[in-house]
């Protein structure tokens, strides 16, 4: 075994597969899921440390808890989970699409509970564990039209993420990741040149440098997010609705 076992969901793309390679460039053996197994099975052969990877939908619950019983049984331990999948889907509400924001709910938030309650299952078992929440800059104020129910879906992951740092579960460390505009295939649509967007491989590295100092929080990249999100805290909404 490696440096430890990081558990990684949503890992067939976007940020999780870019997350999937650099953890094992940094000597990482992983525990890959997605819904696309096809993928992460290509992904694995590329990878230079142990990888298995399964396939999940974390709005099943009950494949959840399955699979993250059996990552644990096949390495003998999971040392990190990483709470990733997310879906990006979501319309004006009113408009007559509750289906998208149904599904947004589902996986970013209702999946996220699950794979939060699988990991701790584990860690709590070990006596050890860093449990990551993948959040959002969006969640740190309400969003409008298309993006007000995902930017609800990862303000309250983020508050999930507090509450358990709050009860201090021995041995267990929980960070909250707030991305700010990095390039993926959930936001593909978003113009080339939108403002402080950066390329994948290098919003990736910004969240691996955190999630390795284990932070209890950080707004990735750090510039220029770090003093958007305090703008973001203070300036009245009328004002933030123009930043982002």
């Amino acid at each position: 075994m490696g440096k430890g076992v990081v558990l990684i969901t949503g890992a067939s793309a976007g940020l999780g597969e870019e997350m999937a390679r650099q953890f094992a460039a940094l000597g990482y053996d992983l525990a890959l899921c997605a819904r696309r197994v096809d993928r992460l099975e290509k992904l694995r052969d590329e990878l230079p440390t142990k990888v298995i990877v399964k396939a999940l939908d974390v709005t099943d619950d009950e494949a959840v808890f399955t699979v993250f019983r059996e990552f644990a049984a096949e390495f003998g331990r999971v040392d990190r989970v990483i709470v990733n999948a997310g879906l990006g889907k979501g319309a004006p509400l009113g408009t007559g699409r509750p289906d998208a924001n149904r599904a947004t709910a589902r996986v970013n938030f209702l999946g996220a509970l699950a794979q939060a309650e699988a990991a701790l299952e584990i860690f709590r078992a070990q006596r050890s564990g860093h449990l990551v929440i993948i959040s959002s800059m969006s969640a740190l104020r309400g969003m409008r039209r298309s993006m007000t129910t995902y930017a609800a879906t990862k303000a309250g992951v983020a508050a999930m993420a507090e509450g358990l740092r709050s009860e201090r579960i021995p041995g267990v460390d929980v960070s909250v990741i707030y991305p700010g505009y990095i390039r993926s295939e959930m936001n593909e649509h978003v113009q080339q040149k939108t403002p402080f967007m950066v390329d994948t491989a290098t919003g990736v590295r910004a969240m691996v440098a955190a999630i390795e100092k284990r932070k209890a929080k950080a707004y990735v990249p750090a510039w220029p997010w770090v003093p958007i999100g305090a703008a973001m805290r203070l300036l009245p909404l009328s004002v933030v609705r123009r930043m982002v």
